[in-house]
């Protein structure tokens, strides 16, 4: 059968000539009508050639397959010929590896299996001896906490101890012989270290041990310096080398039956000191016989800061 005046846009007229007895698309031996239906037809030729196409490469590649396992194995059976055996021996050799490989197979499970078993048991030891190690750990650890703790208690204690020996301390005022400078309870900073390289210089607070009495401590103030001669008048004026010394720190005039040994001229030696409380007539200080001249190993440190009460805070002068 042929198609006539039957040319589509775009396909030359050879394509649409089909040979007489054809099947199209489910049509037979019937005349086509219009254009629309050759191009039905056509493109579900072109369908049909392309699915054809199709399955013909997937037969190809599947015989190309089977055609290299065939070779594969014929050459496999000419090995095991050349070596001189038989097919009935190849094929107990077949069933020996086929035997071998569930032999190795029930082997390896049972070997699986025991690894298992062994690996729980070492899993459990392993886990016992962590636990045990941890315990080792934490009292090693607190051991060396303690260690440490008390390392760092010793070396707060030697610090301390090196700051009240040498730096300096607190210390509280009992008693009013310093009077107006320093009260009752007086809370005070010492220095001890300014001492150690510079001497002591007159009017500085200082603070010293009493002669055959080291419970007790003294404060006072230094009036005059070691070679110095200091006597104390009958007015109560002090002199230093005769010449009146000029300060204000006494809370009132010297009484004449308080002037002590200082009535006469004393002589400092060239270590020695002569001290009194800013409380002339209430104090304990060089003008008595029991307390005397301060040397200058005797001095603990100097007054520098009034520490409490608080509305007092400050440098002493």
């Amino acid at each position: 059968m042929i198609l006539e005046a039957a040319v589509l846009e775009g396909y030359p007229s050879k394509h649409l000539e089909f040979k007489e007895h054809s099947t199209l698309s489910g049509r037979k031996n019937k005349e086509i009508e219009s254009i629309d239906e050759a191009k039905e037809i056509f493109y579900s030729l072109a369908d049909d050639r392309k699915q054809e196409k199709r399955a013909l490469r997937e037969a190809a590649r599947e015989e190309k397959r089977l055609a290299k396992e065939q070779a594969k194995e014929e050459a496999e059976l000419l090995k095991k010929k050349k070596k001189g055996l038989s097919d009935d021996e190849a094929e107990a050799d077949s069933d020996k590896e086929e035997a071998k490989a569930e032999v190795t197979k029930d082997t390896d499970s049972a070997a699986a299996d025991t690894d298992s078993e062994d690996v729980e048991d070492s899993e459990e030891k392993s886990s016992k001896k962590y636990r045990g190690r941890k315990k080792k750990k934490e009292k090693v650890n607190i051991l060396k906490e303690l260690y440490y703790l008390a390392i760092y208690i010793g070396i707060v204690i030697v610090v301390c101890f090196l700051i009240i020996t040498f730096v300096g301390e607190r210390t509280t005022v009992q008693g009013d012989s310093m009077l107006p400078t320093l009260t009752n309870n007086d809370s005070l900073w010492i220095d001890k270290i300014s001492y150690r390289f510079t001497d002591p210089k007159r009017f500085d607070v200082i603070i010293f041990p009493p002669r055959n009495n080291d419970e007790k401590i003294y404060i006072k103030r230094i009036i005059g310096l070691p070679g110095e001669t200091v006597q104390i008048d009958e007015k109560g004026n002090i002199f230093i080398d005769g010449k009146l010394l000029e300060e204000d720190y006494g809370l009132e005039i010297i009484e004449s039956s308080r002037r002590g040994v200082a009535s006469s001229p004393v002589i400092l030696g060239h270590n020695e000191y002569f001290v009194m409380g800013d409380n002339r007539n209430n104090s304990m200080d060089s003008r008595s016989s029991s307390v005397g001249n301060v040397k200058r190993d005797e001095i603990i440190g100097k007054a520098v800061f009034r520490l409490a009460p608080f509305k007092k805070f400050g440098k002493i002068k």
